[in-house]
């Protein structure tokens, strides 16, 4: 069994990403905040990210209800996080804390499946305008975090249980 090919970048590569200049693209920027916002978030995974509203943060914490485990999890807010979501304003037609869900006329997990298409398109442009030599999806910010706490000898329960794994 061939082993799997790495997919996580290390903590000086997310701060390389978090200092490009991507304010001649919007798609690119968001995607990139996206993709930092999980990272921050204990590699919250996209869905979960989607999902997630204005209400689950309450007295500078997150806690909301992984969608594939049922888990309840909570986070502690921070500053990075805040200013990813003040950077793109908040939306009042929506209950959504990320504009990734913004129209609540329509289908929220077609906007949900389309906007996972997007955004990893627009990684993909990200990590080479960075120099990576791996494509970046938001799954492998999921992997990132793992990786980096693992490098900071978080014992694996830890890591797991922070990820929403059962």
């Amino acid at each position: 069994i061939a082993k799997t090919s790495k997919r996580a970048v290390s903590e000086k590569t997310i701060l390389k990403l978090q200092r490009l200049d991507l304010s001649y693209s919007s798609a690119l920027a968001l995607s990139r905040d996206l993709f930092v916002f999980s990272y921050s978030t204990r590699g919250m995974a996209f869905v979960d990210m989607a999902y997630l509203k204005k209400s689950d943060l309450k007295n500078g914490i997150i806690i909301y209800r992984r969608r594939k485990t049922g888990q309840q999890l909570a986070i502690k807010w921070e500053k990075c996080m805040e200013d990813i979501i003040s950077k793109y304003g908040q939306n009042k037609s929506t209950n959504y804390l990320l504009p990734v869900i913004t129209n609540p006329d329509s289908d929220e997990r077609t906007q949900y499946r389309n906007a996972i298409c997007r955004i990893n398109v627009a990684l993909k442009e990200v990590a080479k305008l960075a120099g990576l030599h791996i494509p970046l999806t938001m799954h492998t910010a999921r992997h990132c975090w793992a990786s980096v706490a693992k490098s900071k000898n978080i014992p694996l329960s830890v890591i797991s249980e922070g990820m929403g794994h059962d």
